[in-house]
Formats: structure tokens, sequence, C-alpha cells
């Protein structure tokens, strides 16, 4: 199916370019076997378009790279963060949608951390991808235990920064994605 979605997109720009330009994350799983498996590099052949694959830490930059033309198509981006790169003006199309995995994100403490719920976050300094999924996920959480943003420092910083920050113990809590 994403082979047959991304082939009838690609062949609707044939013209405009030759080259599909094709983000992704690395947690995208279709889109990982997509690129290895090179079906779509076949699939696109007879209509003499390649295919270059750029991979994006997170899904706001992705969809910012989208917005400005640096890429083509994106794959494998957080239920809100179309929402909020909408929200920030950016013109986007979706073509296709996969199941949530809301398994796949956590609030993650130290197991030496006194922080043992959602109300002890209360004053404590929160690592987030900003507009990503896992800040939806603190933004409901502090809802649930009857806080708010204000309640909290976020620190924003991109994944590999969140996790270095959260390792060295300079934030008291890391909200992640698998």
């Amino acid at each position: 199916m994403a082979v047959a979605l991304l082939g009838a997109l690609a062949a609707s720009r044939a013209e405009a370019a030759e080259t599909l330009r094709i983000g992704y994350q690395k947690s995208s799983t279709l889109i990982a076997l997509l690129k290895t498996n090179g079906e779509l590099e076949k699939a696109l052949a007879p209509l003499d378009i390649k295919v270059s694959w750029h991979e994006f830490s997170s899904g706001l930059p992705l969809l910012e790279a989208i917005n400005i033309g640096s890429i083509d198509v994106g794959a494998d981006v957080a239920d809100t963060v179309p929402v909020f790169a909408q929200a920030a003006g950016a013109k986007l199309a979706y073509v296709a949608e996969e199941a949530a995995s809301p398994s796949a994100q956590a609030i993650l403490v130290s197991t030496a951390s006194p922080i043992k719920s959602l109300a002890e976050l209360k004053g404590r300094k929160i690592a987030v991808t900003k507009g990503a999924g896992s800040h939806y996920l603190l933004l409901s959480a502090l809802a649930k235990a009857g806080l708010t943003f204000k309640d909290i420092t976020p620190a924003y910083l991109p994944p590999a920064d969140g996790r270095t920050a959260f390792v060295s113990n300079n934030v008291d809590a890391w909200v992640a994605w698998d």
C-alpha cells in the first residue's frame, strides 16, 4: 500500500523533479522496511524517478522541511506534530495514517527519583521535544494530575539532547518515545 501511495504521489510530480525526497524518522518501521528492501526505488524506476532518503530526529523538523520544500514527502510523525505545524501556518496534506501506538511514549524518571506520581512533577524540570507527540503526552498527564504547564519548568530539547540531560540528571524527568 505504501509503495502504491508513494508511487502515485511521485507520478503526479514526475515532471517537477527526477528525485523524490522522502523524510523519515528512525522510529518508522514501515519506512525502514521500505527503505531497506528497495521496493519503492524498483517501483519508481520505470518512471525514471530516483528516491533520496533524509533522516530526521523528530517530526517537527521533518514537517518544517516539507513546508519549505526541502523534502517532498514525510513519514511517521506523531499525532500532534502536524497539528502544531499547521497552527504555525504550515501547508500540509495528509495522504495516509498509521494506527496509534500510545505505549511507545512515556514520562521517564530515574529509578533513584523521589517522583512516584504525576502530581509530583509539580515544580520539576522536564525535558520534552517541543511540538512532538511527547509534548502532548506531557500536557495530558499534567491535566490528569490537576496541573498545568505553568506548574513545571519545560526544557525544550530534541530527543538526543533530552536523553543526555536525563542521564546526567540535569532534568527531573524526560518525556520520550521509543
